[in-house]
């Protein structure tokens, strides 16, 4: 075994952008045992990195200690101290990520980009002339940076962790896993564009709760989102609240023990590709297309209106939908979700 090399990694986004570097990073790691990343990354999501060996998690505080130019130059020189850094591979490619390598540019360390394909996303997403066709993976585009570096990453299917025991205060809440099916419905986004409206939801829940054996777990996160659930959650009391009672760490474990995810392109999706859970994907104004599909997961369980043509809209359903109806997701049947969840629990027979 050679000198141990040291990448530092930055994607310094939102939870599902960062759950997808996880499966890269790991395979990363597995493929070059000579080799660690320490991965600067929002302070929240150090439980991401858990149980992962030769990855360090370096928190950025980019509102607070990082934030600016000079913050970013105090997390550059942080970095430097705490670690010898041999290469860096900027998996975001946006200002900051570029003040970052830029420093460590100037200290003669190589740096690896990733190539995010926005001119093919454009084409994908514009009104008119639209090219509707699968792009490379986000997944892909990651690997390519270490590839770059000279590290090999050959990813395959398998889910990166296995799945975590419950721990007493989870139980009390949860229940034990016994012989239910245990179903996430994660039904929020970061944008309208990309939510299933929560009213249909509701009949989603009405039709997943006719089967006696499934027990349904709501998911989400923030007050507004915590607020919603509360009252969804009084409306079906056979359902059990998960939003906002848990840390990170605690709610990866509870989504390992899922038979199925029920979830919008959001981060619920991402982090249940993690542990190999099968996610009934719900795409509005997004489309699997451009390249956000969860790790490993099936094609076949993904909901969306094929025959819109105004579809995909935005890259990350941050654009006002122009036809005013929202038709992507208010004309998606509850029944086109709650079908592919029975299958997936074995509630209906292929």
């Amino acid at each position: 075994m050679g000198t141990v090399k040291t990448i530092l990694v930055t994607r310094l986004s939102a939870m599902g952008d960062v759950a997808m570097t996880i499966p890269v990073m790991k395979q990363v790691l597995e493929d070059n045992p000579d080799t660690e990343i320490v991965f600067v990354t929002n302070r929240n999501w150090g439980a991401l990195c858990a149980n992962i060996p030769r990855l360090t998690f370096f928190p950025a505080d980019v509102k607070g200690t990082h934030k600016g130019i000079k913050g970013l130059y105090r997390l550059f020189r942080e970095v430097k101290k705490a670690h010898r850094i041999h290469a860096v591979a900027d998996l975001h490619n946006v200002l900051r990520s570029k003040i970052i390598r830029t420093f460590f540019r100037l200290t003669g360390t190589p740096v690896a980009t990733i190539d995010k394909g926005r001119a093919e996303k454009k084409a994908l997403t514009r009104k008119e002339n639209k090219v509707l066709q699968p792009l490379t993976s986000t997944i892909e585009r990651y690997a390519v940076v270490f590839r770059q570096l000279g590290l090999r990453c050959e990813m395959g299917h398998k889910p990166v962790f296995p799945p975590r025991a419950l721990t007493e205060s989870i139980t009390a809440v949860t229940g034990t896993k016994g012989a239910e099916k245990w179903i996430g419905v994660a039904p929020f986004a970061t944008y309208r564009e990309k939510m299933y409206p929560l009213e249909k939801m509701a009949e989603v829940l009405e039709l997943l709760l006719q089967e006696p054996h499934h027990r349904v777990l709501l998911m989400g996160g923030g007050k507004q989102e915590v607020a919603l659930l509360t009252e969804l959650q009084a409306k079906y009391p056979q359902t059990i609240l998960i939003a906002g009672r848990f840390a990170l760490a605690e709610e990866m474990a509870i989504i390992s023990q899922l038979d199925v995810m029920i979830s919008m392109d959001s981060a619920n999706m991402h982090l249940a590709s993690l542990f190999g859970v099968p996610v009934v994907s719900v795409w509005g104004a997004t489309h699997p297309f451009a390249g956000f599909m969860g790790y490993a997961q099936s094609a076949d369980n993904a909901v969306q209106m094929n025959d819109l043509n105004c579809r995909p809209c935005s890259v990350f359903g941050n654009k006002p939908c122009f036809r005013g109806d929202h038709a992507c997701m208010e004309w998606i049947k509850p029944e086109q979700i709650s079908e592919k969840a029975n299958k997936l629990t074995g509630a209906v027979k292929e």
